[in-house]
């Protein structure tokens, strides 16, 4: 079974979103680990490591999102983990960018359906 990782991040503490995205990916197949809210990327890391995860998803909608899903892909390399990281939420245009080029695979902003999040982390393990 394919073993995924989900957190909120920064002071955001809307979590609708992310659990409704567990839900689905749980039944589309997936084991979902949902850690919480305002989880600190050290800790996302570690259980992602500790847990063989097969991807992590990270959901932040207070601003931050390119900052904290950069340091989170920058904890798995330095710790030899080869784990795609899926971003959603919102953060300005810029901070997207430094998030993509820092190696996070995907991206979904507001108005992303669930079939294509799904389908993500499908192609994305």
């Amino acid at each position: 079974m394919t073993r995924v990782v989900l957190a909120k991040l920064g002071l955001d503490g809307h979590d609708v979103g992310v659990r409704l995205i567990g839900k689905h990916l749980a039944n589309a197949g997936f084991e979902v680990i949902y850690l919480g809210k305002r989880i600190p990327t050290a800790t996302i890391v570690h259980v992602a490591i500790q847990e063989d995860a097969d991807a992590v998803g990270l959901s932040c909608l207070s601003g931050g999102l390119g900052h904290f899903a950069s340091l989170t892909v920058e904890g798995l390399r330095r710790e030899g983990a080869d784990v795609p990281v899926l971003a959603g939420g919102i953060d300005e245009p810029a901070e997207i960018e430094r998030m993509m080029a820092a190696g996070v695979h995907r991206h979904f902003g507001p108005g992303a359906s669930m079939e294509e999040i799904v389908t993500a982390f499908r192609e994305a393990t």
